[in-house]
């Protein structure tokens, strides 16, 4: 083959790759650009940088926020108003939190691998603290159905305020406690189980260092079925609105719509976004936990129910 054939078939080559990427990436950024998912001249708003690590936001009836500072053995509380306040300390080291149907605070309780509910007077009650006589890793993540069940995942993230330093259990899984107060396995299979957040009857649970999400179907006496691959990418926490798209964190927010595509991405300027909710009082606020700070963008969806 001729030199000058040569040059030609590899300028076509390159002019064809080229071409391509920019398809890739006009197309990603009109996906983007048309998720319509973020209000318009919204930005996103730092609301407090003076905690040590900022996780696991819970939104009550009112739409006021509660997250924690694990580190500094806290749960705050960011009104629906926009006012900052601290609500209680100690608080067994909380990680996750969700609310149940009562208005009870669920707490997973690190201080001694616990799950709590904390009323609204502030009293505790320990409602699971071990499995087949044997300490938790470290419930780290909670999310209620709406008959009362309760999942929350089980890694180990080896803690300097413990006595113990290897896990008991023998896999990181995910419980179910029951509305009568029984607890079972109801998912296992991972690397190590972290985030988990529900829609109705579908409950998605994050494996972040499988770098996998799952969605699996909750069946009437609450245990899952029907495990599906929703997408190749794990999560500190997530969330999930009204229509059904996944919220995923870590490097900032990966949004995904119900079919498993990336449809949005939310930059945040901290090392780590560790989780994520929708607050105020019609829902539409998204609160964002990202290391030492908490943020707050304005949404078009609102949180799901």
């Amino acid at each position: 083959m001729s030199t000058q054939i040569q040059k030609k078939n590899r300028h076509k080559t390159f002019l064809t790759s080229f071409l391509s990427c920019v398809l890739c990436l006009v197309s990603y950024v009109s996906i983007c650009q048309s998720s319509g998912l973020i209000a318009e001249g919204a930005e996103l708003t730092l609301i407090s940088d003076q905690f040590a690590f900022t996780e696991g936001p819970a939104v009550d009836k009112k739409g006021n926020v509660y997250f924690t500072d694990q580190p500094n053995d806290r749960i705050w509380k960011y009104s629906a108003k926009g006012e900052l306040s601290l609500y209680m300390e100690p608080s067994g080291r909380a990680n996750g939190l969700f609310f149940d149907g009562e208005g009870n605070l669920i707490a997973c309780a690190d201080a001694d691998n616990e799950l709590w509910k904390i009323s609204k007077k502030k009293k505790v009650e320990v409602l699971a603290k071990n499995w087949d006589n044997m300490r938790f890793n470290g419930p780290n993540d909670v999310w209620v159905h709406g008959t009362g069940g309760m999942y929350f995942t089980d890694p180990f993230y080896k803690r300097d305020y413990w006595k113990h330093t290897e896990m008991e259990q023998k896999e990181m899984r995910v419980y179910y406690r029951s509305p009568s107060g029984e607890i079972g396995i109801a998912a296992d299979g991972f690397v190590q189980p972290n985030g988990i957040v529900g829609k109705d009857n579908t409950l998605f649970i994050t494996d972040i260092r499988g770098q996998k999400t799952y969605k699996y179907e909750i069946q009437s006496d609450g245990s899952l079925t029907n495990k599906t691959l929703f997408c190749e990418q794990g999560s500190d926490g997530l969330t999930v609105d009204e229509r059904g798209n996944l919220y995923l964190v870590g490097r900032g927010v990966t949004i995904y719509n119900p079919v498993g595509e990336i449809i949005e991405k939310i930059d945040v300027p901290e090392g780590w976004t560790a989780n994520i909710t929708f607050g105020g009082k019609d829902r539409k606020t998204l609160f964002i936990t990202a290391s030492k700070s908490v943020y707050t963008l304005r949404m078009n969806v609102s949180g799901a129910k």
